[in-house]
């Protein structure tokens, strides 16, 4: 009844068949460790986001590379305002997907360091050739409050370095360039401040990192598992449905055949 399974055709259907299953069995186990990536980072986003202030010496230093359990969390620094050495990164986006700089200000800390500040987004005209005109940060000594940053680098990000941009702009924020443009002692990473809070005239701040749609890989996960699974189930239906047309057909054919005994 099933000797067609041996025709060409049935055999590379089977094989086929054969390939699918592991290979969707497999791509939702990629689903599910995606899934439990991200569940993982937002965790620990939240949870740096939310725990307690720390002086920002506290988790960082010169030549600090910030690790993944350090990033985003809220830290505090007392210093000045560096106006005359800032510079503006380009190529970023606010929340509306506008693109224009961030602009970034060194803070020169109470004990001599130095640390970098991204005072937050502001437009960029056509060009991009010129200085953009910045809002003042506050003049004097300041107390501020942000999320520490790691360096950002090419690796990381996949920005690429470009030569010869305009003057004082950048396009990568990374503290060991800093320092050696600004011959200062820089503290590893950068700050994004979230206080004092932004007002009229002042750069756009950053808006808080989002969380990674974990949910969308489990339903891609369940869902590559539930094609693993229909793909038997499909094979053995067109098996049956094929069986049974031959059979049908065969003995439509010996009725045919066989004489009339009226």
């Amino acid at each position: 009844m099933y000797r067609f399974l041996l025709s060409r055709q049935w055999v590379i259907l089977t094989l086929i068949a054969l390939v699918l299953i592991p290979v969707m069995i497999r791509l939702g186990i990629w689903q599910k460790h995606r899934y439990e990536m991200r569940t993982a980072r937002n965790d620990l986003v939240s949870a740096a986001l939310h725990a307690k202030p720390v002086p920002v010496e506290r988790l960082t230093s010169p030549g600090h590379t910030v690790t993944s359990a350090e990033k985003y969390r809220t830290v505090t620094a007392t210093g000045t305002f560096d106006t005359a050495h800032q510079v503006v990164v380009r190529r970023r986006t606010n929340s509306d997907g506008e693109v224009g700089y961030h602009v970034l200000t060194p803070l020169d800390l109470t004990d001599g360091k130095v640390l970098l500040v991204n005072r937050g987004w502001i437009p960029a005209d056509a060009a991009q050739t010129t200085f953009p005109e910045i809002p003042a940060p506050p003049a004097g000594k300041v107390t501020i409050e942000g999320r520490l940053k790691a360096d950002e680098t090419t690796a990381a990000s996949g920005i690429k370095e470009i030569k010869g941009l305009p003057a004082r702009q950048i396009m990568l924020i990374n503290s060991e360039e800093q320092a050696r443009r600004l011959g200062a002692t820089v503290l590893g990473g950068y700050v994004e401040q979230t206080a004092p809070k932004a007002k009229g005239g002042s750069p756009e701040q950053i808006s808080d990192p989002g969380r990674e749609d974990a949910p969308l890989n489990y339903a891609y996960m369940i869902q590559w598992w539930l094609f693993a699974a229909a793909v038997p189930v499909g094979w053995w239906v067109l098996v049956r449905r094929e069986g049974r047309e031959r059979a049908e057909a065969a003995a439509g054919a010996k009725s045919e055949t066989e004489p009339s005994t009226v």
